[in-house]
């Protein structure tokens, strides 16, 4: 078997993460977070506390499925809580930890500067296209 190479932050856990290290656990972490789904119900959540029927409503266009794989992902890596409440029928809500939402803000501002450089982006895509 290979020796672990010393950048190998998930085998060697007192090194400082580098998500440029091939094994490095934080490429999953960031890939949880930056997925379609994960980013757009973190930034959702930002709002506060929601139903699993209100959030999907809030994500337009993602499925039940992947949602619920989404949301279990950023619960896994300390994202989001998820809370079963008491009654009848049993309701579940979703609400940012303390890293969900210091990342939901910064992934805020990733989203407004993509929104406020649309156009830009759309002449760019023309400009590549018409080549």
């Amino acid at each position: 078997m290979p020796e672990k190479s010393p950048t190998d932050c998930d085998v060697v856990p007192t090194l400082e993460a580098d998500v440029f290290a091939r094994d490095c656990a934080s490429r999953g972490v960031l890939q949880n977070v930056t997925s379609r789904w994960g980013l757009l119900a973190l930034v959702a959540l930002r709002d506060g506390e929601m139903r699993f029927s209100a959030l999907r409503r809030r994500v337009d266009g993602v499925s039940e499925r992947m949602l619920s794989v989404s949301l279990q992902a950023l619960e896994r890596d300390g994202f989001v809580n998820r809370e079963v409440l008491q009654a009848i029928p049993p309701r579940v809500e979703y609400s940012l930890t303390h890293l969900g939402a210091e990342t939901a803000d910064r992934l805020a501002g990733l989203i407004d500067l993509v929104e406020g450089r649309l156009n830009d982006v759309h002449a760019s895509q023309d400009s590549y296209d018409a080549r």
